[in-house]
């Protein structure tokens, strides 16, 4: 008979009982057609989510009211509503920043940055990115990721690290968002399908989907440097316009 090591068996007991996590976890997801891993909901997101929104808002720069806000509560509650996330009070800011970017969080908050404000020539632009963002929290991205990372970890107990791994594209935002990582480098197949959502969405909310692919050509224009599709975790500018535009002629939209 083998005799096993105490260790050994420890090991041999989380294992099986993280294959069985594993196995209890997936769940399919009708937004994106595809099963999810799911150990970290956006539910055991929104605690961090929240405390990293209070603490960035809180910072100097970072605007709440005024015609600004407004306009992005204007364009993100129609988005909100046609994602089925309407049932619940949304909170918006505008922070200062040269990074064209937005990021909208699980538990109910959008954020916009004055670069971005600038950029974007109608609201229908503008919706392209909120409504992407808002893609991003449908599809479970950053729970999907966090589950995955708590099970390479084999931190079942550790879901609370686990969660803080989603992004770092906020740092400047605050600790807690760094801590908390509120916008993760999504993976292409991720950034794909938000981006897909995203145009639904649009449509839904009343908005025009063909200004998605406007927006990232004049993102495409304003970038100094092009880093390879092979060298980035997301898809090239070109692979985005040509896939969008796939997508928005085979639902005969505009």
């Amino acid at each position: 008979m083998i005799r096993l090591s105490r260790l050994a068996s420890a090991r041999i007991v989380l294992a099986l009982g993280v294959s069985a996590a594993v196995l209890s976890a997936c769940a399919y997801n009708e937004a994106l057609g595809r099963s999810q891993f799911l150990i970290v909901d956006n539910a055991a997101l929104s605690q961090q989510s929240t405390a990293a929104w209070r603490e960035a808002i809180a910072k100097p720069g970072v605007i709440t009211t005024g015609a600004q806000v407004q306009r992005i509560r204007s364009v993100g509650d129609k988005l909100v509503q046609a994602a089925g996330l309407g049932g619940r009070p949304w909170e918006y800011a505008v922070f200062t920043n040269n990074s064209p970017n937005a990021f909208v969080l699980p538990s109910g908050q959008i954020g916009v940055t004055t670069s971005l404000l600038a950029l974007v020539q109608n609201d229908d632009q503008l919706a392209s990115v909120i409504g992407h963002e808002i893609g991003h929290v449908v599809a479970n991205h950053a729970a999907e990721r966090a589950s995955s990372q708590t099970a390479t970890s084999i931190g079942l107990a550790a879901v609370g690290g686990a969660a803080g791994r989603y992004g770092d594209a906020v740092n400047a935002y605050g600790g807690l968002a760094a801590q908390y990582g509120l916008l993760l480098p999504y993976s292409r197949r991720d950034e794909l399908e938000a981006d897909r959502l995203g145009v639904d969405y649009m449509q839904a909310a009343g908005f025009r989907p063909s200004q998605a692919v406007a927006l990232w050509r004049l993102m495409a224009a304003q970038r100094q440097t092009q880093t390879p599709q092979f060298a980035s975790t997301h898809p090239s500018d070109a692979t985005r316009i040509e896939m969008l535009q796939q997508y928005i002629a085979s639902r005969g939209w505009n």
